[in-house]
């Protein structure tokens, strides 16, 4: 971390949010401790309301920033915060989330996996189980589809052998997928035991992905990437390997057109 931290860069934890031009309203998916400027983006940046906030698991990377719609920061009213069943409870029953919730300064609203949910009618949501470290609640990516493409949005998960559906198949249904690309390798947390942080490792993943057609390997942007991994250096011999076996590595503020 202290050379990532050394050179000024700044990466924000990993969110994406959809912008809707003609209403002008927007929508977070995961509200990180980057809450703050993630939601200037989405509103100033984009002039847009932020009018929904959809939440992949209780870790604190994707849930945390919810303190900010507080009475201590914006005190805000009724914002819509779209959860799974154990992760809405988690919110509802523990503080210092459910302040929030008793204060109807967030609404927070069920969400079921498999169940599409129709934002307005161009943009539709579902939400699919992953196998992951579910101390608080459980842990889901989102299929998002637009008027004419779709993405993944898939940011944790523990192996891709632990899924009972086949991520290949996930890949075939989407445009492009954002994946979890947490470590290169299982060599970067000198001390730690890996098999507590389970996530696929990048080096593992390009070798289940290479046999795919380079289309299908073109779909993938890894995110999510700790600080300490490789990729986060653009002229990183990581970084080389992920575009040579032709996946990318997502940047913050890119665009995709849904």
């Amino acid at each position: 971390c202290f050379e990532l931290w050394e050179s000024g860069k700044k990466e924000k934890v990993s969110s994406i949010g959809i912008v809707n031009p003609l209403t002008k309203q927007s929508w977070m998916f995961d509200a990180t401790p980057d809450f703050p400027s993630q939601y200037r983006i989405l509103t100033e940046n984009h002039n847009t309301e932020l009018v929904g906030i959809f939440l992949t698991h209780a870790h604190m990377g994707h849930y945390t920033g919810l303190l900010h719609l507080g009475r201590e920061a914006m005190g805000s009213r009724g914002v819509p915060v779209y959860a799974m069943p154990r992760m809405r409870q988690f919110l509802l029953t523990q503080g210092p989330w459910e302040q929030l919730a008793k204060l109807q300064q967030i609404d927070v609203r069920k969400l079921a996996a498999g169940h599409a949910l129709q934002l307005n009618a161009r943009i539709q949501i579902v939400p699919f189980l992953v196998p992951h470290r579910d101390e608080y609640s459980e842990t889901v990516g989102f299929r998002i589809q637009g008027p004419s493409r779709t993405i993944i949005y898939l940011p944790d998960i523990d192996k891709w052998e632990r899924w009972q559906v086949r991520i290949e198949d996930v890949l075939a249904t989407a445009d492009v997928a954002y994946l979890d690309g947490t470590f290169f390798d299982g060599n970067e947390l000198p001390g730690r035991d890996m098999s507590q942080i389970p996530h696929p490792f990048i080096v593992e993943s390009m070798r289940r992905f290479r046999a795919l057609p380079l289309k299908e390997r073109n779909k993938i942007r890894f995110i999510h990437a700790n600080h300490t991994n490789p990729i986060l250096t653009p002229d990183s011999p990581a970084r080389a390997a992920v575009q040579a076996a032709g996946h990318h590595v997502a940047e913050q503020g890119e665009r995709f057109g849904l």
